[in-house]
């Protein structure tokens, strides 16, 4: 089976399953949030009518990227990050900005608020993945100037705050990083200093020390920090082997915070129990693999690479959203990829996934010019 054969294969699977995870979220968006929705809003179909909207406009512009040259969103992931920078800055402006649990992480665009940190997860990852591959031939005076714009958005993203994301970015920028064409040994010293300056950012604000503290003994404050992941759990524990089915879930009729959001894993949990939660991890499993075989079969090297630090970036947003649904790891704000409810998040990854396939067609194309190539 030749390299063309394999990208085809891969992709259909990688589509097949991102198609699966998603539709399996709006449904899950609607049986975690009706009774909020109804208590709110008055209608049980306000949050599941608006992540069909996302996931279908999403979709649409999904395609559309995918008919784009990727070389497009490598070579300009410079003034894509400042784009993403300048709607950083703009939450932070009073009467456009949206305040919400203390962080300014929204934009108020009229018909609903976009957050902007979502599109700099990917921004970031493709900005870094340039500058890495290109750092050999920049000079000086452009090298500071990559960093900066790179470090300028990661900066923007603490002072929100949202570590999440702040994380999420600095893992992806890692990642790039790692698999690029970098120095080892420049690779190694910026780790170390980067693992560094996460940790004290993570002790600096007496919140985060707390989230760390309930993740160590949330019992300690079964009614203050602790009972998110405490609800969490008991969620987990109601669903049993075989879990209490679609729709019945108790914690979500107010039990639990954000049962529709960060939390919509513990949801899964009580209503599909652990036959569905082993299903459901094994679908995301599905995704990484097949993922990372599509771009093991793609010939460009960027392409490939992108593919990979795409699906990476992806894939570990989700285990850590679920580590944190599990209690294995402190909580940081993080939604689930593809299922949470949220349209800045549910559009970024399904315009990253049309990334990914902007790269599969550029080996259609390439592969379609051999011939003619071979008769000259």
């Amino acid at each position: 089976m030749n390299s063309l054969e394999n990208t085809d294969r891969f992709g259909k699977f990688f589509l097949i399953i991102t198609s699966i995870i998603v539709a399996f979220g709006v449904v899950m968006v609607y049986s975690s949030s009706y009774m909020f929705s109804k208590e709110v809003y008055g209608t049980s179909l306000h949050f599941f009518s608006r992540q069909i909207f996302f996931a279908l406009f999403g979709i649409g512009l999904a395609f559309i990227v995918s008919k784009t040259k990727y070389q497009f969103w490598y070579k300009f992931s410079f003034h894509l990050n400042i784009v993403i920078g300048f709607l950083l800055i703009l939450t932070f402006i009073p009467g456009l900005g949206v305040i919400a649990k203390g962080a300014n992480r929204w934009i108020n665009i009229g018909v609903g608020s976009l957050q902007p940190g979502e599109f700099a997860k990917y921004s970031t990852l493709m900005l870094s993945l340039f500058f890495f591959e290109s750092y050999e031939k920049l000079d000086l005076k452009n090298r500071l100037k990559f960093a900066a714009n790179i470090f300028f958005v990661l900066l923007l993203l603490i002072l929100q705050p949202d570590f999440g994301t702040f994380f999420i970015c600095a893992l992806g920028i890692g990642f790039t990083c790692f698999i690029s064409n970098f120095n080892r040994k420049y690779f190694y010293i910026l780790a170390s200093v980067g693992t560094v300056l996460s940790g004290l950012i993570l002790i600096a604000q007496p919140y985060r020390v707390k989230r760390l503290m309930a993740f160590l003994d949330p019992w300690a404050n079964p009614r203050g920090s602790g009972f998110q992941v405490i609800q969490s759990w008991i969620g987990f524990a109601n669903g049993g082997f075989f879990g209490k089915g679609i729709g019945n879930s108790l914690e979500k009729l107010f039990f639990l915070p954000e049962a529709h959001n960060d939390f919509i894993f513990s949801v899964i949990g009580e209503e599909f129990g652990f036959l569905g939660v082993i299903a459901f991890v094994g679908l995301f499993m599905a995704f990484t693999h097949f993922g990372f075989r599509l771009a093991l079969s793609l010939k460009d090297v960027i392409a490939r690479k992108m593919v990979t630090s795409i699906v990476f970036i992806i894939c570990v947003q989700a285990c850590l959203n679920m580590g944190v649904v599990l209690g294995l790891l402190p909580t940081k704000g993080l939604n689930l990829p593809f299922v949470s409810y949220g349209g800045s998040s549910l559009l970024s990854n399904l315009i990253a996934i049309g990334v990914i396939f902007s790269c599969v067609s550029r080996q259609h194309t390439d592969n379609a010019q051999k011939p003619f190539f071979s008769q000259q």
